[in-house]
C-alpha cells in the first residue's frame, strides 16, 4: 500500500458565483521514504496541493488516503490529530512566534501531543533536536535575534518535534540566500536519507527541485510532468522515528492545566504594557466593589450602632387607655404600672437584662440668672443609662440608695449643660427644678438627636422618687384623680376610701373631702408612667415582649380573654426600616461598582478581540502542528480569565486601600467584607470568562489556511 495514495482530486474556490477551479483531476501515488519535489509557476496550484496533502485543507471531490486512511472526509479535530502525529510543516516564512524563545517554538507541538511528557523530557527532546541543527548556543534567543538561516533551522527542529513519517516544505529556501539555502537544503536530504522520512518539496525554482528524487510539474492544477522514482543502488530505505499512537485527550488534569498555565503565561509576557493596562479596567471594577461595599457596609453598621444607641433592643411598657361615654382618654390614663411591676419584669423575664420605671415630667430648670426648659425631665433609676447605653463623660450615676431616699442629685445632658452653665464647671453645682434644688453628680455624654428628630442631650436625670414625690408633688388626692381623669361621672374630689380596706369601726376620725384635698397626703411606691426594658439582644426583643406581657397579665390579674390594661412597644418597625435603607444604599453603590467592573470586561473583550486578528498567523500556526480548535480556545479563554484574575487580585489591594484611606483621612466608617472580597473575585474570573468567551471561539474558528495567510 502507497503511503500517500490520491485519486481524481478536484478543488474548486467560489468568489461569490464565480468558480475558480484550482486543482483538475490529480492522481498520484508517494511512497514511504520518497524525496518528492512539487514544481509549478505561481497560481498553478502546487501550493493548494500541499495543504490538502497537509490535512490543511479538503478537497471539493475524489479521494486522498494516507497511511491507508482515507483523510479527506475526518473531522476538524481528527485531522488535527493527523497534523500532530504524521505530518510536519516548514514554512518559507518561518513562522515563529515573536517574543518567544527558540526552545519554546520548538517545543510548540508537544503542547498538543496526547503524550505526557514531563517537562524535563519536552526539554531533552527538544535541545537534542536543536543541538543537530547547530543551535545548541541559541536555546533561549527569540527569533529577533537569529539569522534567517538559523529561524530555519528553528522550524525544521518544531516540525520534527514529534518524530513526524511525513514533512512538507513550502519554499523553505524562498527567503535565504544561496550558501543558507544550501545548508538547508542538505539537511532535508539527511532527514530523507538517514532518517527515512518521506519529504514533499513545494518549490518554483527548478535548482532547488534537482535535490529530489522525484519532480511532479503542475501546470493549471493539472499534473504535466511526473518524474518515475530512482532509489540509489542497494540503498535500503530506513524507517522514520515516530512517536507512540496515542489517543487525543482533553481531560483537565494537573499535567494540562500546568502546561495550558505555562501556554498562556508565555502569551500575556509577550506584551506585558498591553496586558496591564487591559487588567487595569478589572482592578479598577474589582476596587470599586470592594472600596464601595465596605463602605456601605461602615456605613451600615454606623447605622446600627446609631439604633443601638437609640434604643435598638429597648422595649417601652406604658399603663392602659380609659374611655368614657365612647370616649378614649389615650395612653397613660389609666394607672396601672407600678415600679414593682419593673423589678418583677427584670427577675422574671430570661430575656430581658435591665428594667427601669420612668416618670416624666415638664418644667423649668434654673441656675442662677438662667433658665432652660429641657426637652426631657425623667425620674429613674440607674438601670437607665444601662439600658440606653449611656455613659458619664464627668462625675458618676446616682445609686439606688439615693433613689430609695429621694435624693436631690440629677444627671446633665449636653445641651442642658450650654444652656445653663456656658462654660462653667456644672459638677457639684445646684440646680433648681420647681424650687428643688438638685446638686448635679454627673454629665452625660452626647447622643445627638433621635429617630424623631428631637435632642437626646437636652435631658435631666433623677431618681423616681425625687421626681414623683418632690417635683411633680404626686400626692394620694392627685394621684386618684389622675387614676379617675377618664370617668367624669364624679365631679367631687377623690380621697383615699378606695385605697384602704373599709372598716366598720374607723379608729381615726375621716376628714372631710376639703380637709382632704387642702393637706395632701404623700404616697409613696404608687403608679409610673412607663416602664423601660432592653432585651440581651435584637434577636430576644420578641421573646422578651412575650414574657413581660404574661408576667404583667398575671401581676394585674387579668383574665384569658380579658383585654391588657397596658402596652408594649419596641423599635423593631423602625430599626427595620433603617437597615433596609442602610441596605438599599450598599446595594445601590454595588450596583455603580459593578458598572465599573462590566465596563471592565467589555475592555477586555475589545483587547481580546485586537489580539486575536493580532495573532491570527499564530493560531495558524498552532492548528497547522495539530492544535485542536478547543486547544485554541482554551488558551485565549484561559489568557482573558488570568487577566482577569490577577487584576481581581490587585483589585482586592486597591479596594482595601481605598477604604483604609477612607477611614484615615475622612475618617468615613468602613468595614472588611470578606464576602465583597469573595464575590469581587469570583465576578471578576466571570467576567473573563463571559467577555473572553466570545474573542476566544472566533480564534478558535479561524481557517488554518487564511490565518497563516494573514498579513
Amino acid at each position: 500500500m502507497e503511503f500517500i495514495e490520491l485519486q481524481n482530486l478536484f478543488k474548486t474556490y467560489y468568489l461569490g458565483e464565480i468558480e475558480v477551479p484550482v486543482l483538475r483531476g490529480v492522481s498520484l501515488t508517494v511512497a514511504r521514504g520518497e524525496f518528492v519535489a512539487l514544481m509549478g509557476t505561481s497560481g498553478s496550484g502546487k501550493t493548494t496541493l500541499m495543504n490538502i496533502l497537509g490535512c490543511l485543507d479538503r478537497p471539493t471531490s475524489g479521494e486522498y488516503w494516507l497511511d491507508g486512511e482515507e483523510v479527506s472526509r475526518l473531522t476538524v479535530d481528527e485531522r488535527a490529530l493527523v497534523r500532530n502525529h504524521k505530518l510536519g510543516f516548514v514554512f518559507q516564512n518561518f513562522n515563529l512566534l515573536p517574543r518567544t524563545s527558540a526552545l519554546d517554538n520548538v517545543a510548540m507541538p508537544l503542547t498538543y501531543t496526547a503524550e505526557h511528557l514531563s517537562d524535563r523530557e519536552v526539554r531533552l527532546r527538544v535541545e537534542d533536536l536543536l543541538h543537530r541543527f547547530g543551535l545548541g548556543d541559541r536555546l533561549d534567543h527569540e527569533p529577533s535575534q537569529l539569522s534567517g538561516g538559523q529561524q530555519q533551522r528553528v522550524a525544521m527542529a518544531r516540525a520534527l518535534v514529534n518524530y513526524p513519517p511525513l514533512l512538507f516544505a513550502d519554499e523553505p529556501t524562498g527567503n535565504l540566500d544561496s550558501r543558507t539555502s544550501e545548508e538547508v537544503l542538505q539537511i532535508l536530504r539527511q532527514l530523507n536519507q538517514e532518517e527515512g522520512i518521506t519529504i514533499i518539496l513545494v518549490t518554483h525554482d527548478a535548482n532547488v527541485a534537482r535535490h529530489a528524487r522525484r519532480i511532479i510539474r503542475i501546470h493549471d492544477g493539472i499534473i504535466v510532468d511526473d518524474t518515475a522514482p530512482f532509489p540509489s543502488p542497494g540503498a535500503e530505505r530506513p524507517q522514520p522515528q515516530t512517536a507512540p499512537e496515542s489517543k487525543p485527550s482533553f481531560g483537565w488534569s494537573a499535567f494540562r492545566l500546568q502546561r495550558l498555565l505555562r501556554l498562556v503565561l508565555n502569551g500575556l509576557s509577550r506584551n506585558v504594557m498591553r496586558a496591564a493596562l487591559t487588567a487595569l479596567g478589572i482592578i479598577i471594577g474589582v476596587a470599586a466593589v470592594i472600596a464601595m461595599m465596605e463602605i456601605g457596609r461602615g456605613s451600615s453598621s454606623s447605622i446600627q450602632r446609631a439604633i443601638a444607641n437609640m434604643g435598638a433592643n429597648t422595649i417601652l411598657v406604658l399603663p392602659g387607655t380609659a374611655a368614657s361615654g365612647g370616649v378614649s382618654h389615650g395612653t397613660g390614663s389609666v394607672m396601672t404600672l407600678t415600679p414593682q411591676d419593673s423589678e418583677a419584669v427584670l427577675a422574671g423575664c430570661s430575656a430581658v437584662r435591665a428594667s427601669a420605671p420612668v416618670v416624666r415630667a415638664r418644667t423649668q430648670v434654673i441656675y442662677g440668672n438662667r433658665n432652660w426648659v429641657p426637652t426631657f425631665i425623667y425620674g429613674t433609676t440607674p438601670d437607665f443609662l444601662s439600658i440606653r447605653e449611656w455613659v458619664l463623660v464627668a462625675g458618676g450615676a446616682f445609686s439606688d440608695q439615693d433613689v430609695r431616699n429621694a435624693g436631690k442629685v440629677c444627671l446633665l445632658g449636653q445641651r442642658l449643660v450650654r444652656e445653663l452653665f456656658q462654660g462653667e464647671e456644672p459638677l457639684g453645682k445646684e440646680v433648681r427644678v420647681q424650687n428643688v434644688a438638685f446638686r448635679v453628680v454627673g454629665i452625660l455624654s452626647s447622643k445627638g438627636a433621635n429617630m424623631m428628630g428631637m435632642d437626646q442631650d437636652d435631658i435631666l436625670l433623677a431618681p423616681w422618687t425625687t421626681i414623683k414625690f418632690r417635683v411633680t408633688g404626686t400626692s394620694a388626692t392627685t394621684a386618684n384623680q389622675s387614676a379617675a381623669a377618664g370617668s367624669s361621672a364624679s365631679q367631687t374630689v377623690n380621697t383615699l376610701n378606695q385605697i384602704y380596706p373599709t372598716l366598720k369601726n374607723n379608729l381615726y376620725p375621716v376628714p372631710s373631702a376639703t380637709q382632704t384635698a387642702n393637706t395632701p397626703q404623700p404616697v409613696r411606691f404608687i403608679n409610673v408612667d412607663s416602664i423601660l426594658a432592653a432585651a440581651h439582644s435584637a434577636r430576644e426583643v420578641r421573646p422578651a415582649i412575650t414574657q413581660i406581657t404574661k408576667l404583667l397579665r398575671e401581676r394585674h390579674r387579668i383574665r384569658p380573654g380579658q383585654p391588657t390594661d397596658f402596652n408594649v412597644t419596641d423599635m423593631t418597625e423602625m430599626t427595620k426600616a433603617l437597615a433596609a435603607t442602610a441596605a438599599t444604599m450598599t446595594n445601590l453603590l454595588l450596583a455603580v461598582a459593578l458598572i465599573s467592573l462590566v465596563v471592565g470586561g467589555v475592555g477586555i473583550m475589545n483587547i481580546m478581540l485586537v489580539t486575536v486578528t493580532e495573532r491570527t498567523r499564530e493560531i495558524g500556526l498552532r492548528l497547522a502542528v495539530g492544535a485542536h480548535r478547543r486547544n485554541i480556545l482554551q488558551q485565549f479563554l484561559a489568557e482573558s480569565v488570568v487577566l482577569c484574575f490577577c487584576g481581581g487580585a490587585a483589585g482586592i489591594v486597591v479596594g482595601r486601600g481605598v477604604s483604609y484611606l477612607m477611614t484615615v483621612v475622612f475618617r468615613w466608617p468602613t468595614e472588611l467584607s470578606l464576602d465583597a472580597i469573595i464575590a469581587g473575585f469570583a465576578v471578576s474570573a466571570a467576567v473573563g470568562i463571559i467577555f473572553g468567551y466570545y474573542p476566544a471561539w472566533k480564534a478558535s474558528r479561524l481557517d488554518p489556511i487564511m490565518a497563516l495567510r494573514y498579513e
